[in-house]
């Protein structure tokens, strides 16, 4: 049997998953498999993923589902013992698994194990900028419920699939944020751990689900309430810090949107929530972000963000390192 089961979702996601599936394929690590379910596509994925040679690919065809129903298609389908995701239109660096891989093996006590991310634009374009998973240690449940960058996107984590049959499959109820509920309850039974490298390629892009802002903030909702029904009272505090994050995190998710007004009413609830968030850096950018937006419009943000990406690339690349930050 395969040491590791890489599922990879696929949903009309042909313009991303050859180089998605070609970045599992020239893994060092080779005791894998790769399911790829096809959850409805009309664009042709049946077609292409049949046409691959390597008897470690696996297509699993389904009706529509949504994500969470792909990704608990291949969990329930998975042979291998410990689970990696991953995303069609994310990237992999080559040595992501066997790191991963070598974590858990040495380290029994542990149950997922993170990595760093890269944020690419959506024609693969390094932005320059690495956002840190702050997985590990005994406090990572307290991190995630305040929106904290752990498992920064999906295609991070390696699992063991042990772990699944404890704290079950993915909520296919849950539209928006279905992984950090997953993360939530695997973090409340299992210890995380991070690599520290970028060794996931993230794709942003118009099509992605995190542009629907209302949509994250009422999943959030959903979960942080249902994560804190039966805690202690001193860790309640923590819920409002949740808020705080997230509504941030929304206003930058409007500000990429190009809706001002939508941005500017998350950035005052982030406050309103948790004012310390006043004196962070992350707080200071979007208040700059947002002036820029107001008084020069949307192309002149636009101008000053990709000089600010160009910078940070050619910084990245004379200093042989990425720009650390979270997003």
């Amino acid at each position: 049997m395969p040491k590791v089961s890489v599922i990879i979702p696929a949903y009309n996601a042909m313009a991303y998953l050859p180089e998605a599936v070609e970045s599992v394929l020239k893994q060092t690590f080779t005791d894998f498999e790769v399911l790829i379910v096809d959850d409805g596509s009309s664009d042709g994925t049946v077609e292409w993923v049949s046409q691959i040679k390597d008897s470690r690919v696996r297509l699993i065809s389904q009706q529509n589902q949504g994500s969470s129903g792909a990704r608990n298609t291949g969990i329930t389908a998975a042979v291998g013992e410990y689970i990696a995701l991953l995303d069609a239109d994310d990237i992999w660096e080559p040595t992501k698994l066997q790191k991963q891989v070598r974590y858990l093996e040495e380290n029994p006590s542990v149950g997922l194990v993170d990595t760093w991310t890269v944020l690419i634009n959506q024609q693969g374009k390094s932005t320059g900028k690495v956002v840190v998973s702050e997985a590990e240690g005994d406090d990572v449940w307290k991190q995630l419920v305040q929106f904290k960058p752990i498992c920064p996107c999906d295609s991070t984590p390696l699992i063991r699939r042990s772990c699944f049959e404890t704290v079950g499959l993915f909520n296919p109820e849950l539209p928006f944020l279905e992984d950090l509920d997953m993360w939530i309850r695997l973090a409340s039974q299992y210890r995380f751990a991070v690599v520290k490298e970028a060794l996931v390629r993230y794709r942003q892009h118009p099509g992605s689900k995190s542009t629907n802002c209302q949509g994250t903030l009422e999943a959030f909702r959903t979960i942080i309430e249902k994560a804190f029904e039966s805690v202690p009272a001193e860790l309640l505090p923590l819920r409002e810090k949740g808020y705080g994050r997230i509504n941030l995190y929304l206003a930058w998710r409007a500000i990429n949107n190009k809706d001002y007004d939508q941005a500017l009413h998350f950035n005052h609830q982030a406050i309103g929530h948790h004012p310390q968030l006043i004196f962070s850096w992350d707080f200071i950018r979007q208040t700059i972000a947002l002036t820029l937006l107001k008084r020069f419009g949307d192309q002149t943000y636009d101008r000053v963000k990709t000089l600010i990406q160009a910078l940070r690339r050619r910084r990245s690349t004379a200093n042989g390192q990425w720009e650390i930050g979270n997003g």
